[in-house]
């Protein structure tokens, strides 16, 4: 199982937002470290085949992401994910999870599952409208991963959650890394500091680092603010 970037470039009028990035990423849980700005989102965008490149090709075991068949071994959450105010939280994850191409009786399992697995069970059945921010962002995150995607992105996934929250998340991510590619993008160290297999740091839509946990110093949050003080 991989994913390869290949050279990938993408410009908007003066700025260029990827500058010719080529990894090869493969399971494990990958933390993309950047400022706002640095082109995490583009980046992201791109391996979800919601943008094209200018120039370069990003594949999944060979097959382009924009090829329908990718569709199936992904999920996404972006850092403003679209919902429907009227439905409940059980409703949208049995819209999405049928989307998905679940069968009834798989959605229901796993819609039940996610519930308890983002703490939402006692919330299931109220409208999203009436979510906090960061209950929406814990939904953001079942519907994420209803089909057990082989490729998980995660654009600032905890935005709005609290601490006791964060930690259940991480906790999530990491067990899901042990059987896929997960894609972490923050600005926040902590978010990947003790989950991530391996480090990415971006700016000005390059990568400027790339390493393991391991290599980088203990110090993660001084490292960092190191490599972009540069």
């Amino acid at each position: 199982m991989e994913l390869v970037l290949d050279r990938v470039s993408k410009q908007y009028s003066n700025k260029i937002a990827a500058d010719r990035i080529s990894e090869s990423l493969k399971p494990g849980v990958i933390g993309l470290l950047g400022a706002n700005g640095a082109g995490k989102t583009t980046l992201m965008r791109m391996i979800c085949g919601v943008l094209k490149p200018n120039s370069g090709t990003i594949t999944f075991d060979g097959i382009d992401v924009s090829d329908e068949m990718y569709r199936d071994v992904l999920g996404y959450l972006p850092q403003d994910f679209g919902y429907y105010p009227n439905f409940t939280g059980k409703d949208f994850l049995m819209y999405m999870a049928a989307l998905k191409g679940l069968s009834r009786s798989e959605a229901k399992r796993k819609t039940e599952e996610l519930l308890v697995k983002v703490n939402l069970e006692n919330d299931a059945n109220k409208k999203i409208k009436t979510y906090s921010g960061g209950m929406k962002q814990r939904l953001g995150i079942a519907q994420a991963v209803l089909n057990d995607p082989k490729i998980l992105i995660l654009d600032e996934p905890t935005a709005g959650l609290d601490p006791k929250e964060r930690v259940r998340f991480r906790n999530m991510i990491a067990e899901f890394g042990k059987d896929s590619i997960v894609l972490l993008s923050t600005h926040i160290v902590s978010d990947v500091e003790h989950i991530a297999d391996r480090i990415l740091m971006m700016k000005d839509g390059r990568i400027i680092w790339d390493g393991s946990r391991d290599e980088a110093p203990d110090d993660l949050e001084q490292f960092y603010m190191s490599k972009f003080a540069e």
